[in-house]
């Protein structure tokens, strides 16, 4: 099976910087106006164009909206450096939005994306996950 991540986004050109700025990605396609696809993680991104305040899906009467949002799936970012991943996140509209937490299997720090969408950047320290596994 293959994974692919899609984002909704109301601007292509300020996502596509934000992602390359904030996680080393590179455009692998464009799809004129309307798309990316951005490479360099484990799975490709797909920025998607989507106006706001069209609707988010046919089975509900939410509407789309790029102020911090909540959703049960985000992404988490694993990097070496946690500081140097969050300095450079924010330098392009990233919000930091709780101070980095330290924890017995790593660094954790809970950021927004200027689309409103959560992720995490996570250092692993020891053994990772290990650490608190079963």
């Amino acid at each position: 099976m293959e994974f692919l991540v899609n984002l909704d986004v109301d601007n292509l050109d300020k996502a596509i910087q934000f992602y390359e700025t904030s996680f080393g990605l590179t455009v692998g396609r464009r799809f004129g106006v309307s798309g990316a696809e951005m490479l360099g993680s484990s799975a490709p991104i797909y920025l998607l164009v989507k106006a706001e305040g069209t609707p988010a899906a046919n089975a509900t009467a939410q509407r789309r909206t790029y102020e911090r949002h909540w959703t049960p799936i985000h992404l988490d970012f694993v990097v070496e450096d946690i500081e140097s991943a969050v300095r450079r996140a924010v330098s392009v509209g990233a919000r930091l939005e709780e101070p980095v937490a330290t924890q017995k299997w790593g660094r954790l720090a809970l950021m927004a994306d200027p689309f409103g969408n959560g992720f995490c950047f996570v250092q692993f320290l020891g053994r990772g996950y290990d650490e608190i596994a079963d």
